[in-house]
């Protein structure tokens, strides 16, 4: 029998519901080096399928953490393009069943048709591929321009950088996962979000951030994410309007490209000491130029 849970009003990081699988687990292992055969406990981030689900048409299964859900559902839904805005997401339940997770969203109508309108042609993402999609015109989406603002400064990087791992619980259990935070202008982490996925973790972090500031979520600060900086990352941060991306690894030339299209600060090889712009959502000076 499925078991519902609603799942509005938000979790803390890492926190899951009691009648849903829970995000990490403890497994006997058998640990070779040393001493041979030794057996021991490991723990083992859960990956499981997610059901997406608007006015009762499936659109999509993502393979995910099962935290923050409410979350993942809403920005995931900004992020490609099913909402325009949070109020159009009306309810939200977080069924489970032995075959996964199913998160039942009610919708306006407006946002059902323009679902329904594209659903065939959804664009799954695979390790570096897509499918669902039938031509080189769909893979790569127009990306939305952001409003540009202040590049933050080194202080403020290495600020979000020294706390990122306060914020990730998950990855300190089982080194398996990814992080998105939200850091104010001044690089202290307001939210942070994990998940097996770095997509994911950004749609969680997305979402929650809508739930608490509404259209002030992205005003003055920066995402960081513990990943590399991929197209779909620029992509679905341009989405919501926010103006720069700090990546830990490397950015691709074609997230450089689609944040330059998009006004977008991109950041990356971000490490203590020293990181690097990409490009710049701010015009530059005559005297920058000339450095």
């Amino acid at each position: 029998m499925p078991q519902r849970s609603s799942n509005l009003g938000g979790q803390p990081p890492g926190a899951a519901d009691s009648s849903l699988p829970l995000p990490v687990r403890e497994l006997v292992v058998e640990v070779q080096g040393g001493v041979v055969g030794t057996p021991g406990l490991d723990s083992v981030a859960e990956e499981i399928p997610v059901a997406l689900v608007y006015n009762g048409v499936s659109y999509a299964v993502m393979m995910a953490s099962p935290t923050n859900l409410e979350d993942f559902a809403l920005g995931f839904s900004m992020t490609e393009g099913i909402l325009n805005g949070a109020d159009q997401l009306f309810d939200l339940e977080v069924v489970a069943s032995e075959l996964g997770l199913s998160v039942e969203m009610h919708i306006a109508g407006e946002c059902l048709a323009r679902l329904k309108a594209r659903r065939r042609n959804f664009a799954g993402r695979t390790g570096c591929g897509l499918c669902g999609v039938e031509s080189l015109e769909q893979a790569i989406p127009a990306v939305a321009r952001v409003t540009p603002a202040p590049v933050p400064g080194d202080g403020a990087v290495q600020r979000g950088l020294a706390h990122l791992r306060e914020h990730q619980q998950l990855q300190e259990q089982t080194g398996a996962t990814h992080a998105a935070a939200w850091c104010d202008s001044r690089g202290h982490i307001v939210c942070a979000r994990e998940d097996v996925g770095r997509h994911n973790a950004l749609d969680k972090l997305i979402g929650a951030q809508l739930q608490s500031f509404g259209d002030d979520a992205f005003r003055d600060g920066f995402v960081l994410v513990s990943s590399r900086a991929s197209y779909e990352m620029v992509q679905k941060c341009a989405s919501v309007g926010i103006a720069c991306l700090v990546a830990l690894s490397a950015p691709t030339a074609l997230a450089i490209r689609l944040a330059r299209q998009a006004g977008m600060t991109l950041i990356a090889f971000a490490r203590p000491g020293r990181h690097v712009i990409y490009h710049r959502s701010e015009p530059q000076t005559e005297e920058a130029n000339h450095d």
